[in-house]
């Protein structure tokens, strides 16, 4: 690998450390969208048209999943925290695959 590259691969990795940094609102779980169906047989659920979206944050805490509810007022804020926690994803794999070539080319620094 030439010079050039290892310093490409070094600055790469500069920039990923540094976006870590605007990730503070990260939401560790799953979004999801539930629709439902009340217990009044009268209701116009009960013809297809289901109660909702009720939306959650689902999380894994001491190998329990918890579904936690998102009131209307936070949905925007909540999908924004799940998605930094998928670039939070991105980023650790993309340093991993620069930190093994670096390692490979013997110029792993810290």
């Amino acid at each position: 690998m030439s010079n050039t590259n290892i310093k490409k691969l070094k600055k790469e990795r500069s920039e990923l450390l540094q976006e870590l940094s605007t990730l503070s609102d990260m939401l560790h779980g799953s979004w999801v969208e539930r629709y439902s169906v009340c217990s009044n047989p009268n209701c116009k659920c009960h013809r297809g048209e289901k109660h909702g979206p009720r939306r959650y944050v689902v999380v894994n805490k001491d190998r329990k999943q918890r579904q936690k509810y998102i009131p209307n007022s936070q949905v925007k804020a909540a999908r924004q925290g799940v998605d930094q926690y998928k670039r939070l994803q991105e980023i650790a794999d993309r340093i991993t695959s620069i930190n093994i070539k670096l390692i490979r080319e013997r110029e792993y620094d810290k």
